[in-house]
């Protein structure tokens, strides 16, 4: 039996969109072994409806019983995906399914874990999304050092033990390069067809823009310091502390000297450092506590395994 593939789409108000999408689906899969979740977040038109009016036996409906954002309703999809490798996707046309056989068959030639879209000849406003979209990308490349072109491409191809063990929340699906390349997967990209939007309301504009980098500075702490929080707060500590001190040793030597400090704006800025270092380090030591804690109570590895083997016999192969 050849084996299964996901296809995990989040919806919202797309109701013109569910039948061409399905359709779509079905011309370029046609009799491969494969599934269809489709994600309704909280839809407020006829979504649903027009879902279980295609009647695909394939067509595997989640419906969420609010809207909890496209992060959210990616990760149930993956949740509910039986399949060897989980494709993401729009549910608004832009995507085209065309693409994920290709996909596939690069990442079995490759031996990669994640295939990510990249959108060639982008159909979308230039303004409001492609110049914002490529100043988040050289930003995510530059502090992430994950190097792909596109972190913006829904349609991407996983493994199965990579799309499981993303640990999606928040509105991290645009950071799910930087998660997998956290678990150690190996990534490689490759051009995709775009289309322009036919049906509905895009959902997307330049409020999020603010979202995104909050969320590039929590991924560059998940790199760097998520399992060794004191090595940031607590250098960050010593820092701000010694030069507090400093400040205060300096002027302490020129009251000995008669000269009067009080009131003096680096007397206070000496002050606010040391008391600064102390929250700092107190910080560091309490998400230590709270990084012990979250693996040691969830009996939680830090690293994951990939094959074992006793001398040349291979017992066992993670996947």
């Amino acid at each position: 039996m050849s084996k299964l593939i996901s296809l995990v789409i989040p919806v919202m108000n797309e109701a013109g969109n569910m039948k061409p999408l399905l359709d779509q689906i079905d011309q370029a899969l046609g009799d491969t072994n494969h599934e269809i979740i489709l994600v309704d977040d909280g839809s407020t038109d006829d979504t649903v409806r027009q879902i279980k009016l295609h009647g695909n036996s394939n067509v595997h409906v989640v419906v969420l019983n609010k809207n909890y954002g496209q992060t959210t309703a990616m990760s149930a999809g993956i949740d509910e995906a039986r399949g060897d490798y989980i494709v993401t996707l729009d549910g608004d046309l832009q995507n085209d399914p065309l693409d994920i056989p290709l996909m596939i068959a690069k990442m079995e030639e490759e031996d990669v874990d994640v295939v990510a879209g990249i959108r060639a000849k982008r159909k979308d406003g230039f303004v409001l999304r492609k110049i914002p979209s490529r100043i988040a990308n050289a930003l995510i490349r530059k502090l992430t050092g994950v190097y792909l072109h596109d972190y913006g491409c829904t349609l991407k191809v996983f493994k199965k033990d990579v799309a499981k063990n993303l640990g999606l929340y928040g509105e991290l699906h645009r950071f799910i390069p930087v998660l997998a390349q956290l678990q150690g997967a190996k990534l490689t990209e490759m051009p995709v067809h775009h289309h322009a939007r036919k049906h509905g309301i895009s959902k997307y504009g330049l409020g999020r823009t603010f979202k995104v980098i909050s969320d590039l500075m929590l991924m560059v702490f998940f790199q760097k310091y998520l399992q060794k929080p004191m090595h940031l707060f607590g250098a960050l500590g010593v820092m701000t502390f010694l030069a507090g001190l400093a400040i205060n040793i300096y002027l302490l030597v020129l009251k000995f000297m008669g000269e009067d400090i009080w009131g003096r704006p680096l007397l206070i800025l000496g002050i606010t450092l040391l008391l600064g270092g102390v929250q700092l380090i107190t910080i560091g030591i309490v998400a230590e506590l709270i990084v012990r804690t979250y693996f040691e109570s969830q009996n939680k590895k830090t690293y994951r395994i990939k094959e074992h083997f006793i001398g040349s016999s291979q017992l066992e192969k993670v996947s």
